[in-house]
C-alpha cells in the first residue's frame, strides 16, 4: 500500500490517504508517484494538491501527519515546530532541542520553555 498527504494551499497536511500498488503501476509495472496522484485526483473529484510520503522515511525524509508541512525546497514532511526554541535539523527535517535531553535511568524529563532546558518529570 502506498500512503499521499492531501495538502492545502500552503502544503500543509490535511490527511492522508491509502491506495492500493497497484494504482501506481505505470505501463512498465513501475510504481509511479503520479499514477498514484491521477487516480487520488479522480478519486477525490479534482483535488490535485498530493505527495506521496512513506513509514519508513524512504520518501520526503518522514512520513506525513495532519499539521506537517511539505517543504518542496527539502523536498520533506516536517512536523509542526513544538516550542520557539527549538531548531529544525537540516539532515532528518525534525526538530531539535538547544540541549539534549538528559538520559539517566529510571528518570523521565520534559522540555521547559520558558527556561529552555529539561526538567525531571516527579509525578508520575
Amino acid at each position: 500500500m502506498a500512503h499521499f498527504a492531501k495538502l492545502n494551499e500552503n502544503n500543509v497536511v490535511l490527511e492522508v490517504n491509502v491506495v492500493h500498488n497497484n494504482e501506481l503501476l505505470d505501463e512498465n509495472g513501475h510504481e509511479s508517484e503520479a499514477k498514484g496522484i491521477a487516480f487520488l485526483t479522480a478519486w477525490s473529484g479534482g483535488y490535485a494538491n498530493w505527495k506521496q510520503t512513506s513509514y519508513n522515511g524512504t520518501i520526503r525524509k518522514n512520513y506525513a501527519g495532519v499539521g506537517f508541512t511539505y517543504d518542496l525546497g527539502r523536498d520533506a514532511f516536517i512536523p509542526p515546530q513544538p516550542y520557539p526554541s527549538w531548531g529544525l535539523n537540516e539532515t532528518t527535517c525534525l526538530w531539535d532541542a538547544p540541549t539534549p535531553m538528559p538520559v539517566e535511568e529510571g528518570k523521565r524529563f520534559t522540555w521547559d520553555e520558558p527556561t529552555t532546558s529539561w526538567v525531571e518529570v516527579t509525578n508520575v
